[in-house]
């Protein structure tokens, strides 16, 4: 019979390398920091992206 894995193993901390703002339109928007460029934008809800840096 299958069994469910460990509990707890997804991420552990922030995500590397991202961050995020809240842009002028009210939504987030996840940047990369190395290029600065941006990577996507939230428009489902008005919370943050998860385990992302704000800026």
């Amino acid at each position: 019979m299958a069994k469910n894995g460990a509990k707890g193993g997804g991420r552990v901390g922030a995500v590397k390398g991202r961050s995020q703002f809240k842009a002028p339109n009210g939504n987030w928007v996840k940047r990369d920091t190395s290029t600065g460029k941006f990577m996507d934008q939230k428009t489902s809800s008005s919370k943050p992206f998860k385990g992302v840096t704000k800026e």
